[in-house]
């Protein structure tokens, strides 16, 4: 806009983020897309790394876990800060930016601490994403839409961890492990621009009826010890985070191994899990994120935002047996479709829960309920999931060999699940009691 152009006044603003919406929510996920891309390439590629650079599997959990969830998700908070006072937009496109080009510098690591310095660069590039995104998608889209804007939203988790293995596992094959590493770290870059440039920020509040309650609270955000207090003080708050929490512990530390108990356990070669394991895996995880938003929107309407919590307990109690049988499945062409229909059921808890969290957040405490919860998933879930993994598999060793022990430290994850699935449940009874 010209010096002399009159400012765009509240309603036209509002109208064009509206307006926009659709595409706004597309690049955002695109967005996030890129985030679990960047993450989910050291999975397929580190077995490669593994042989060139001697690390073992504790060094290989921390690499995905610990070293890179401390800064991701600590440094969230001041993010979350500066997203519910300042532009949301800008925080996203400089993150963007920022994680995207030091996956490319991973890459160029000799050793373990060159490589982990690089991992914990693209954590904290990271950090800026999430919550500001959450912020903005609840603005755009009222409560009884949220969930299937945040399905969408959560794509990202799915189609980013599968393309960082396809296109991981393609290119490491025909160039190595470091160009593999530039291949999906440099694009992120080009996307942080059309962000910046394409995105409007939308008024706090924009789809939701509380007008008065936005006004009161737009001369004044709480501070970090108030916003923490409201959070924790919200008992169906508590246990949807404690649920999220667990379950992204389990997928987490599954998901940074699971190309290594592919190639290790099952027998599949890096080509087959790029070509078919993981492609047909997006496509389940996908329709189970959108059809869970969808199943949840509708939940919503019916019986109230309690149902959303109970759907994804219900969803979670039918995968689980399928999971426990895939990780003790031997042949691989029994163990894969196993693979692929527990992503079918257990891959639409994310859209849910984000959007039952952003729905009990004060207006303006949106970003740092997120940063909260994003703390508390990364910390414990990030950041213990591929390490514990890692440590269990490395002290099984020697009993069991390479294939068995990562085998029986990713079943004993698989076993953590009812403990969430109790969260899920308390969740649902306290929203229930609060909408009586």
């Amino acid at each position: 806009m010209s010096a002399g152009a009159p400012p765009i006044t509240a309603p036209l603003a509002d109208g064009l983020a509206l307006r926009r919406r659709t595409p706004t929510l597309a690049l955002l996920t695109a967005a996030y897309f890129f985030s679990y891309m960047d993450r989910q390439i050291l999975a397929i590629l580190q077995e490669d790394i593994r042989a060139e650079l001697l690390l073992s599997d504790t060094q290989l959990g921390l690499l995905a876990g610990f070293a890179f969830a401390i800064f991701y998700a600590t440094l969230g908070l001041p993010v979350a800060r500066l997203a519910d006072r300042g532009n949301r937009v800008n925080i996203i496109a400089i993150a963007l930016a920022i994680w995207s080009a030091m996956t490319a510098v991973c890459g160029l690591a000799q050793n373990f601490v060159q490589l982990l310095l690089a991992r914990i660069g693209v954590g904290i590039g990271e950090a800026g994403s999430s919550p500001p995104s959450h912020s903005i998608i609840a603005d755009l889209y009222p409560a009884d839409q949220r969930a299937g804007a945040m399905g969408i939203y959560s794509l990202g988790v799915v189609l980013g961890s599968a393309f960082g293995t396809m296109i991981g596992g393609f290119v490491a094959h025909l160039y190595g492990w470091r160009v593999a590493m530039f291949a999906v770290g440099l694009p992120g870059i080009v996307l942080a621009v059309v962000i910046k440039l394409f995105v409007v920020e939308p008024r706090r509040g924009l789809s939701d009826v509380q007008i008065v309650a936005d006004q009161q609270e737009a001369h004044a955000t709480p501070g970090f010890a108030a916003g923490f207090r409201s959070l924790f003080a919200n008992r169906a708050a508590v246990h949807l985070v404690m649920g999220v929490t667990l379950t992204s512990m389990i997928g987490y530390g599954q998901t940074a191994f699971g190309p290594s108990f592919l190639i290790r356990s099952i027998g599949l070669s890096k080509v087959e899990i790029a070509s078919i394991v993981a492609p047909i895996g997006a496509v389940c995880g996908t329709l189970s994120a959108v059809g869970g938003g969808w199943l949840a929107n509708r939940a919503a309407k019916r019986w109230g935002l309690y149902a959303q919590s109970w759907l994804v307990l219900a969803m979670k109690i039918v995968g689980l047996p399928l999971s426990f049988l895939f990780y003790l499945a031997t042949d691989a062409w029994a163990a894969v479709p196993l693979y692929w229909l527990s992503l079918l059921l257990t891959q639409s808890y994310l859209g849910p829960t984000f959007a039952l969290i952003q729905g009990l957040a004060p207006l303006r405490l949106r970003a740092l309920w997120a940063a909260v919860t994003l703390l508390v998933i990364n910390l414990i879930g990030l950041g213990l999931g591929p390490t514990l993994i890692g440590v269990i598999s490395d002290q099984l060793k020697p009993s069991m060999g390479d294939a068995e022990s990562l085998r029986w430290a990713m079943l004993s994850f698989a076993a953590v699940t009812p403990w969430a699935l109790f969260h899920y449940w308390r969740a649902g009874v306290l929203l229930k009691r609060a909408s009586a």
